[in-house]
Order: structure tokens, then sequence, then C-alpha cells
């Protein structure tokens, strides 16, 4: 089996500017073609599109209108996780000896269609995320004791690190006692816990080790790769403080690589609501259940950027498709040390954590430099 690396990327300013689909998806591979001069329109074998907008044939329409003739082109839809979905495919066909080089594109409109989950009629008129958001977050405090506060200090840390990333949504500082007194959307929710719809899109360049240091001086290896879906409706959950398909999806990517929690140097978990950073770094083995404010609090304290540098989902935004590949971005860079002020120092190794659902799917990439 061939071993793949990731050599190159590319990103957009997210935002929420009206642009279309194509526009974003060709700006993200042209910031990819900018800063990797050695790669060649020729050397894509494979071009993968990210995203939920799913009425046009993307993948064959960016590669006609960015010079690309791959032996494959297709689209990958999985709500949220569809980034990394897509990188686990890429993956895949490099392994296989499908492909030497692949090129994956995730975006989204700030109207996204998936933000809406039509399907899942357990849901009852309450469709958007903010509803299994508001479970989660209410079976926490419960189990737990978690507080207002506590998830205020998630999205003060996010808000905090994005400061320092130049594609993110947002460059607002907050202190806790703001958001603290953000507008109350449920029971159990505020506006300042939740990450936000955004326009944006994000590229990288997969290839083969064997070749890897044509397009990079510095390749970073994949060295692990989990992924569970346990359904398609959140009822399925039998605990609503803990998600079950990140927990097996990140034993099976520690088993992969040989890597333990402990050897994880700096992370990208998927905060698509403050609650949720808290339980994918429990389910991941960072720290025990009911221990993950306690652990976040230390962060924000210490300026500690090991988790979420760029700013996580809710400082830097959230388009769908792009997420996961702007995830992986930041743990290159970060495993690069071309990370700037953002930097955490001796990186070896990295985690990336993308779901979508209420966690009814997660992905967990274990990457290396």
């Amino acid at each position: 089996m061939n071993k793949v690396c990731l050599v190159g990327y590319g990103n957009t300013k997210f935002s929420r500017e009206n642009i279309s689909i194509d526009s974003l998806l060709l700006s993200a591979t042209k910031s990819l073609f900018e800063q990797n001069t050695n790669l060649n329109q020729k050397d894509i074998d494979a071009v993968i599109v990210s995203t939920n907008d799913n009425t046009k044939y993307l993948a064959a329409i960016l590669s006609e209108i960015a010079g690309i003739k791959p032996k494959i082109a297709h689209t990958v839809e999985s709500l949220c996780n569809s980034g990394a979905n897509s990188t686990v495919s890429a993956y895949s066909y490099i392994a296989s000896g499908l492909a030497k080089v692949v090129l994956v594109v995730g975006a989204e409109r700030y109207d996204s269609p998936g933000q809406i989950l039509d399907w899942d009629k357990s849901r009852g008129e309450f469709k958007h995320p903010i509803f299994w958001g508001s479970i989660f977050t209410k079976s926490h405090k419960r189990k737990f004791g978690t507080t207002e506060e506590e998830l205020a200090i998630v999205s003060a840390k996010n808000h905090k690190n994005a400061q320092e990333n130049p594609h993110a949504y947002s460059h607002k500082n907050y202190t806790v006692e703001e958001l603290l007194n953000s507008k109350k959307l449920t029971e159990d929710l505020k506006v300042s816990d939740c990450s936000r719809s955004c326009t944006g899109a994000s590229a990288i360049l997969l290839a083969s080790e064997d070749i890897s240091k044509k397009f990079s001086s510095h390749p970073v290896k994949i060295k692990g790769i989990g992924q569970k879906t346990v359904s398609a409706g959140f009822t399925k959950n039998a605990n609503f403080s803990c998600m079950q398909s990140t927990v097996d999806a990140g034993k099976m990517a520690y088993e992969m690589a040989g890597i333990k929690a402990s050897d994880v140097d700096v992370a990208e978990i998927h905060d698509a609501f403050t609650v949720c950073e808290l339980m994918a770094l429990e389910d991941l083995g960072f720290v025990s259940h009911g221990k993950g404010a306690k652990y976040v609090k230390n962060l924000f304290d210490t300026e500690n950027r090991k988790i979420n540098p760029r700013g996580g989902l809710i400082g830097s935004g959230h388009p769908l498709g792009a997420t996961g590949i702007a995830q992986i971005i930041e743990i290159l860079q970060q495993l690069q040390g071309v990370a700037g002020k953002r930097q955490v120092e001796n990186c070896k190794v990295g985690l990336v954590h993308n779901m979508s659902a209420a966690a009814t799917s997660s992905t967990v990439l274990l990457l290396e430099s």
C-alpha cells in the first residue's frame, strides 16, 4: 500500500459574501497553485469536490476551468463532515495505486442547503442543528454540571485564537462576560455558543510519498484514519453527553497510527457548538469524561493554542464543505512550522476531528511531520 502525504494547500477568506460556488472552488484552487509552483495541471490524477451544493457537475466544472484533465473527478457530500470524508477518498485512491496526486477542494456558501436535514422526521419542526446542539448542551450540563461560564470560555478562547487567522470569519475578541450576556436562542444555547454558516473555500493536495518531495520540501504524512457512521437520525444516540461516532473513529485512527491521545501536540476539533469541543476532547481521550471544561479553561488562562489554534468553527466560521479541509490545512501548517503567530511549539503529531449531523458521523485524521 502506498503511503500518502499532504503537500500543498490553498485558502480563501471566510465571509458572508454572495459568491458563486464555482468561483469559490476556483479561488481556492488558484491559491494552491500559486503556493505550489512545481505543480502542473497534468500532475493531478483526481479532483474531488467537497460541498453540500449538489446542483451542479462541480468536480468536472472545476477541472475544466482550472485546466485539469483528471482520470477521476467527483463530489462528496456528507454535511459538515464532507471535507474529511473527501480527504479519506483521496487517500484511498493514492494508497490503492489508482492515483499519484489528488486535489481536494471544499466550498460552501452562507446559504447552503446542508443546514437542514429534511430526512430526519424525528426532529419534528426542529430541523436546524441548534435543536441537537441544545440537547447535547443540556445533557452535558445535567451529567457533569457544566456551567454557562465554562461554555463561554470555549467561545472566548476560539474567538481569541481567530485573531491571528487571516482567513477567519470573525476577528473580534470577546470577554467571557460579554459572551455570558449574548442573546439566548434556546434555554441552553446562546448566539455565542454557535458556529456560523458562511461563504468560503479551502483546497489541499495529496501525493504518494515517493513523489511528495517534488511538491513540498516538508510533506506531512497521514498516519491514521478513523471513520464511523452510527445513523442518520440523531435519536439513535444512546447517550447525548457522548458522541459515540467520535469515540469509535478516534480509536480506529489511534490504532492505525500507533499513536495515543497523549502523543498529540495540536488538534483541530469540530466545535459546531461550544459543548461539542468539550465532548470531543473527552471522547478522543485528551481528558476523562466531565473534565473537558477544566482542560479548556487551563488552555484559555495560559494562552495555549493546542486546541483549535485557528479559532475553530466558532471563531473561523463554518462553510460546511470547506470546514474539514480548513482544519487539515491548519494542522499541516502547524506541523510544517509555518503557522505564524498561531504556531504551537515543537509540533510533531496533529489531529483533525470533523463530524456531521449531531455526530451521527465522525472522521478523525492523525498527521505526522
